[in-house]
């Protein structure tokens, strides 16, 4: 009889652990699931701040982390090297330096999508995708942890985020990087209004460019630009400058100013475009060569002078903060015809400074050609 007790609550005990398999491979899976996701991030273990620096949670001992970025705006041209300020600090002062995680992100102008561009602990630091190799951490004084970036490219533009951890403590501070440089209207070969936004934005690029933004077109506005043909701008919205208000630009009602056609359809509606470009490096030059060149042999002669033909946008920033000035009309990569002027003169166009354009002759005509070297 008590063999068989034994036997049955045996058997009762086997039939709970059975029951009770599930819920335990669950909790096991849950258990091992959290600690992959917690000890990874950007290829940094996070244990490594949360149980690295052996001094306890600073919040619960009243101590305060600081951040401060001393410039809300930081502004660059293309090329250059730049660095985005930023320092910490705790309250009250620190009596011994403790192991914390910089992470420097970045919000483009028109996107939904932050990007991490370099994230450190102690003397370990990565960096991420088009910033890769081109920034590093500026640490001159204690708590300094301000962002350097190399060779500034026109997509750079956008809000910066620098942030630190310790701990459970986690403050942050923001910093505009804005690129100084030149808005110029462009349309292709086949005319007015044939674009739509990622036409627009590739045009733009191959005249080594990007889509001008809001900020930058209102610069240009305010320089004086003056233009009556619609163009798209990289937040998807379609607008034109008026300096001198007149009937088939919005009216003589209207004050001076951008008119907007607000936010289009990208891939339905079709506009030109308005370009920014930068300073550049290298240098845009009228070939002196002794003759007249069709489009064929413009782009030949520059490659037998050890250089390029030039772009549009290379042209508009040689005008632009070179001060290139010719009366003589070149061809350029596009197959348009242009020259610049920076000191306005008789038989040389209007009385102001400016990229002077001839549209897009037949390639068979004889011209002058515009080159691009890079060194």
């Amino acid at each position: 009889m008590q063999q068989r007790r034994v036997l049955a609550h045996f058997q009762s005990e086997l039939q709970q652990m059975d029951k009770a398999r599930p819920l335990l491979v669950f909790f096991l899976q849950l258990l091992c699931s959290c600690q992959a996701a917690s000890t990874f991030s950007n290829g940094f273990f996070y244990q490594d701040i949360m149980n690295g620096n052996g001094n306890g949670e600073i919040y619960f001992n009243g101590v305060k982390l600081r951040i401060e970025a001393q410039l809300p705006s930081v502004f660059a041209v293309r090329g250059n090297n730049i660095t985005l300020p930023c320092n910490f600090w705790y309250e009250p002062p620190l009596n011994s330096p403790r192991k914390v995680r910089v992470k420097w992100a970045w919000l483009p102008i028109f996107g939904d999508s932050e990007s991490d561009v370099l994230v450190a602990i102690g003397h370990r630091h990565r960096s991420f995708g088009d910033f890769k190799d081109r920034v590093y951490l500026q640490q001159d004084f204690p708590g300094e942890i301000s962002l350097v970036i190399t060779n500034v490219s026109l997509n750079d533009s956008g809000q910066y985020r620098c942030e630190v951890i310790d701990g459970l403590e986690d403050e942050s501070a923001t910093v505009h990087l804005e690129l100084r440089g030149v808005v110029f209207p462009y349309q292709p070969r086949h005319g007015r209004y044939h674009m739509t936004f990622q036409a627009a934005r590739q045009a733009c690029e191959e005249q080594d460019a990007a889509v001008a933004t809001f900020d930058q077109l209102y610069t240009a506005w305010e320089e004086g630009l003056d233009w009556c043909n619609a163009g798209w701008l990289a937040d998807g919205t379609v607008q034109y400058p008026i300096t001198q208000p007149r009937t088939p630009c919005g009216g003589l009602d209207l004050a001076p100013g951008l008119r907007s056609y607000g936010t289009r359809h990208k891939h339905m509606h079709r506009y030109d475009v308005f370009c920014f470009s930068s300073s550049i490096r290298g240098r845009v030059y009228y070939l002196q060569h002794p003759q007249r060149l069709n489009f064929t042999e413009a782009v030949q002669a520059c490659v037998e002078d050890g250089a390029h033909i030039a772009k549009v946008g290379q042209l508009f920033a040689a005008w632009k903060f070179l001060g290139l000035d010719r009366c003589d009309a070149g061809w350029l990569a596009d197959g348009s015809l242009r020259y610049p002027i920076t000191n306005p003169r008789p038989n040389c166009g209007p009385n102001e400074p400016g990229v002077r354009s001839f549209g897009f002759p037949s390639p068979h005509h004889k011209h002058g050609v515009y080159c691009y070297s890079s060194r």
